[in-house]
């Protein structure tokens, strides 16, 4: 209710008492939507604070506030060296006027997410300058047309109906939500009246409480079971709300949010570890197909041409077995595909060993972040949590809308395209002429990029390990070598109507590698 019609009431005489005769000396913003105006009579001096994020509005009226050297911006130059005659609430409206004894007025309009703060010269109807000028409907309200008349007697309300929301569009959420909670909307007319009357009698009361509302700090009016503060003057409340607003709330909203992407990552990979852990069972459990090739190895005297199926003993399982063969094809190649096969399934469990080791240990991390942010109970803690785990760097790495991963590679950055698109965007925005370009050779797969630095050329270790990720993320991925063809970029071109990563390579060498991910 800090922007309620109803506070500002209250609001607006303390302030005049405070600011009536100040000279406004400054007026600047160093943060975005953020506008402070400084005040000063003799050796007095305080300050207005409009904070107006639409995340975050709220006001604040210190009586010290350091203008920082850097990314600072003078604002509203015609207030400089004006007087402040009064400081007047909108009658029912959230906003109120300070006026300057020049005629000049400045109009405070807290209307929540679009809050802003417009200047009007004198006698003109409509602002001359916005603070927030993304808002730019404010350029049309007029300042004789903004303030409002409501009849609050019982013949209106009753031709209304005890419609609360219509009698007194300026209540706001907490003053409803009394209403609601004693029962207004099932009531009879009379009974309406009754807890209006008594909703308005607490709305003049002139005692402020900040509460917690879920995660919300709100200011409230009226009685608050287990308030965080009160106080009878206003412009105490103000600031006190900055404060929980600002520091407290905006506090607790950053650390939720890392908590959240730990929490998030955490179920992930515990997800991922019992998919892969019942994968890797499976495979370990089921026959390995060099068993079949062994077998059928060992009667190839008992398999007739163009057999698509052959009853078999099977010397590991001492067991007869149908083992079914493939059409076209001589069973001593079934067999050879079948070696192939076992030897890409060995690396296949070996890879899936290594993953899994490599979630246990990031779960392990997340455990152990979760463990240290916990206790943190303020921005200095948290900022060098932040800063310990270069987390601010990460999320954007993650955030980052780009075709590619990233690898640092001795000191070389190499990409990796994601897709078939995102090779093609690769290679068209972020490839340079004297990058070195990579890609397994004759079969489909991610293109590399290892980018040049001048002067200096490509290691043979650094072209290698691109090769082995070339090689990890194409159809290669479960063999035990791969051949990687790598060149300049400028030997590198696209087709016109060509599928999606599909080049044409004018130049080009070969290198065997294993194929090998990420550590």
């Amino acid at each position: 209710m800090h922007f309620n019609f109803h506070f500002l009431k209250f609001l607006c005489p303390a302030l005049e008492e405070r600011y009536q005769g100040m000279e406004i000396t400054s007026c600047f913003s160093q943060n975005k939507n953020e506008l402070i105006i400084a005040c000063k009579k003799e050796e007095e001096g305080f300050y207005i604070r409009a904070n107006l994020l639409p995340s975050i509005s709220c006001l604040g009226f210190p009586d010290d506030f350091k203008r920082g050297k850097r990314n600072t911006i003078s604002l509203f130059p015609d207030l400089i060296g004006q007087v402040i005659h009064s400081v007047q609430v909108v009658n029912f409206e959230r906003a109120f006027i300070i006026e300057l004894e020049s005629g000049d007025k400045l109009l405070f309009k807290l209307h929540g997410t679009r809050s802003n703060v417009l200047f009007y010269k004198i006698g003109e109807d409509l602002p001359s300058i916005l603070f927030r000028n993304d808002l730019r409907v404010d350029r049309e309200i007029s300042l004789s047309e903004f303030p409002k008349n409501f009849d609050l007697g019982n013949s209106r309300f009753e031709s209304l109906e005890g419609n609360a929301s219509q009698f007194l569009p300026t209540l706001g959420k907490i003053p409803r939500e009394w209403l609601q909670s004693h029962g207004y909307i099932d009531a009879d007319l009379e009974v309406k009246w009754a807890l209006m009357q008594e909703l308005l009698d607490m709305l003049e009361s002139p005692l402020f409480t900040i509460t917690k509302r879920g995660k919300e700090h709100v200011l409230s009016l009226l009685p608050e079971e287990n308030p965080i503060f009160q106080t009878e003057d206003p412009i105490h409340a103000c600031n006190a709300l900055f404060g929980y607003l600002v520091v407290v709330q905006a506090f607790d909203k950053e650390k939720s949010h890392w908590q959240k992407i730990f929490e998030d990552q955490r179920k992930k990979s515990i997800g991922y570890i019992q998919k892969t852990s019942q994968k890797l069972e499976d495979l370990i459990n089921e026959i390995s197909p060099a068993q079949i090739a062994d077998v059928i190895m060992a009667n190839l005297h008992q398999i007739a041409p163009n057999q698509e199926e052959v009853q078999l003993f099977n010397f590991y399982t001492e067991k007869e077995e149908t083992i079914k063969l493939k059409r076209g094809q001589s069973p001593q190649k079934f067999a050879e595909n079948l070696y192939r096969k076992s030897k890409n399934r060995k690396i296949e469990i070996n890879q899936l060993h290594e993953n899994l080791e490599g979630k246990q240990y990031l779960v392990e991390n997340l455990d152990l972040m979760l463990s240290e942010i916990s206790p943190i109970k303020e921005f200095r803690g948290l900022r060098d949590f932040i800063k310990k785990h270069n987390l601010v760097a990460q999320e954007k790495e993650s955030q980052e809308q780009v075709p590619f991963k990233r690898f640092d590679v001795e000191g070389f950055e190499v990409l990796v395209g994601k897709s078939a698109k995102g090779n093609d965007e690769m290679l068209r925005n972020y490839a340079w002429k004297e990058d070195l370009w990579l890609h397994a050779k004759d079969v489909s797969g991610s293109h590399v990029l290892i980018k040049f630095k001048s002067g200096i050329q490509f290691p043979k270790s650094v072209i290698e390990r691109a090769a082995e990720l070339a090689a990890y993320y194409s159809k290669n991925k479960n063999e035990s070598l791969s051949a990687v063809i790598y060149t300049p970029s400028k030997y590198v071109r696209k087709v016109k109507g060509s599928a999606p990563g599909a080049v044409m390579v004018a130049k080009e060498n070969i290198l065997l590698v294993p194929p090998k991910g990420p550590s």
